[in-house]
């Protein structure tokens, strides 16, 4: 069909039923025979059209005019560029004209004018320029951290997140799984490589063939250029989505990389980093939940001594229902701490996976694990035998770190849509931004993330200057209460978008889809199914309470290592 022009005096001869035009934005959309909506149950493709102004009286009423003011009210970008798209015949303009060519040309030279912008990456402003919408680096303010490799990363990842992620969210969640071409995209985008690269620098050995987002030199790759790339994926306001993609995988690859043998990781890395193999870390059981030195599933050596005997179960398991490899925590010795070994548990032969149902992260995979009489070859042992606790305990300042990442991005999200939708939004005859207790909502909001944000900024760098062991030992403490500040600004801040939002955050789909589902997910940022332990930590890396006790205890001990008059 040609793409054509009329003029507003058209559209306006078509106001029925049998002939609907609206315009939106200065496109004339045909939303044809709603005639057939008195049948029922009505096509999907027209019961499509009828919610598009939000029914079809209203849609009627709206007719052969400019809908454009009606239409914002009820709908956000996504269902112009979707749901509507089919119906666009033309635009408003001089009658009859041809303009098929000139639309087409219209929307490339936009695109590659973007694209231009974001390869240049020299542009003041990022973003939608929403208040406290993204970090202040992003719009022109001073920072000692960031430089134009890592604006490079914001923007590809930015665009990545826009196109790929975000619109599939929703589909992922219905689905309780990221299928696997999609996980496969994001991993040949190079976003696993750039998540297993974490603080310690690209990994250009086991990554060969991937290419590094934005384009940007290897040895430029650093902790801040990670944190973008968690940062920008989190725009997506899934919670599900970021442990579908992180929560197995992003706290499963480290103790791979800093503790498996050469002949261990030169096998499964580089299919891991590729997206052909998937790994989860497997530590809370059923029985034990946060208390991690008592766990009960056994690792005993074959008569041989080729193989360790694992039998056991694990619970909670993000991502474990898809994985080929479990990171897992097992008992080779004695009781308590000292008895625990790490080794990674290939998908064979007595190793059963069940999906778990649970209240958010439906993209995750959350899973219970089964282990009976599981062989696992001797070499795939993580560290030495019985030393697995230390390297758990290890694991958990980069796991804490990336949730805080998440979490205060997702506040932003939640920050960022209320602040749009108060924009437009009236009720009293005015505007909801124009209601003072709105705006009071708003400010508390911004205060606690950009605290947060600042705060996590501080730590990041501190991983450019000292080692990994000091960085642990030292900010332990301080990295558990980030932890736990991060997870009470994301509450905070969904519970105050819900009742911005009203009635639209409540629903699935529509204006408010992210604030609904961020509300499901949030849970799974800052609970723990036990804190009355003391060696406490579980998925997903402590509650808030004991995020806030071990913060305090940490960093008294460590304090009075250093000297400290206490």
């Amino acid at each position: 069909m040609a793409v054509k022009t009329y003029t507003l005096e058209q559209v306006a001869t078509h106001k029925s039923a049998e002939s609907c035009w609206v315009v939106v934005e200065g496109n004339v959309y045909d939303l044809p025979h709603l005639r057939v909506l008195t049948t029922f149950p009505p096509p999907a493709i027209h019961f499509r059209c009828s919610t598009l102004l939000g029914g079809r009286k209203i849609l009627l009423n709206s007719s052969g005019q400019d809908a454009t003011e009606k239409f914002w009210k009820f709908h956000s970008k996504k269902v112009l560029e979707k749901t509507a798209k089919p119906f666009l015949i033309g635009a408003v303009g001089d009658e009859g004209t041809n303009v098929e060519e000139a639309v087409e040309v219209k929307v490339e030279e936009g695109v590659s004018a973007k694209q231009k912008e974001e390869e240049e990456e020299d542009s003041t402003y990022f973003g939608d320029l929403v208040p406290f919408g993204d970090p202040f680096w992003y719009q022109d303010w001073a920072s000692p951290y960031y430089n134009d490799s890592h604006r490079k990363v914001r923007s590809a990842m930015r665009k990545f997140t826009d196109e790929f992620v975000t619109p599939n969210c929703g589909a992922w969640d219905e689905a309780k799984k990221i299928p696997e071409e999609e996980y496969k995209r994001i991993a040949d985008f190079g976003i696993l490589a750039a998540i297993a690269a974490g603080s310690s620098g690209w990994p250009s050995e086991y990554a060969k063939g991937l290419p590094i987002p934005g384009g940007v030199d290897p040895s430029s790759w650093d902790a801040f250029s990670s944190m973008i790339v968690i940062d920008e994926l989190s725009r997506c306001g899934s919670g599900g989505a970021l442990y579908g993609l992180l929560g197995g995988f992003g706290i499963s690859i480290g103790p791979i990389m800093h503790w498996a043998t050469d002949e261990l990781k030169k096998r499964i890395v580089p299919d891991l980093l590729k997206g052909v193999k998937r790994s989860c870390l497997a530590i809370t059981e059923p029985e034990g939940g946060s208390d991690v030195a008592n766990i009960v599933s056994e690792a005993k050596k074959s008569e041989d001594g080729a193989h360790y005997i694992v039998n056991g179960a694990k619970k909670w398991i993000t991502n474990g229902v898809s994985c080929d490899y479990f990171v897992t925590a097992v008992r080779t010795g004695g009781k308590g701490m000292g008895g625990i070994s790490l080794m990674v548990v290939e998908r064979t032969e007595g190793l059963t996976t069940r999906r778990m149902d649970c209240m958010g992260v439906w993209a995750s995979g959350t899973t219970y694990v089964t282990y009976e009489d599981v062989k696992v070859p001797v070499g795939n042992l993580l560290g030495r035998e019985n030393k697995g606790f230390q390297i758990i305990m290890s694991s958990f300042n980069g796991e804490r770190s990336g949730i805080a990442i998440q979490s205060n991005r997702f506040a932003r999200v939640c920050l960022e849509e209320s602040i749009k939708y108060a924009s437009k939004r009236e009720t009293f005859g005015k505007k909801l931004i124009d209601h003072p207790v709105i705006r009071a909502k708003l400010a508390s909001m911004s205060q606690r993330i950009e605290a947060t944000h600042a705060w996590l900024e501080t730590i990041v760098y501190q991983t450019l200057h000292y080692d990994a062991d000091t960085v642990n030992l030292r900010g332990g403490g301080t990295v558990a209460l980030l932890k736990a500040q991060a997870t009470e600004t994301l509450e905070f801040c969904v519970g105050h978008a819900m009742q911005i939002f009203g009635g639209l955050g409540y629903s699935r789909g529509g204006q408010g889809e992210k604030i609904e589902r961020l509300w499901r997910d949030c849970k799974a940022y800052s609970l723990s199914n036990n804190i009355d332990r003391l060696v406490i930590v579980s998925i997903p890396g402590g509650s808030y309470e004991i995020m806030q006790d071990l913060g305090i205890r940490q960093s008294v001990k460590v304090a009075q290592i250093m000297g400290a008059k206490l």
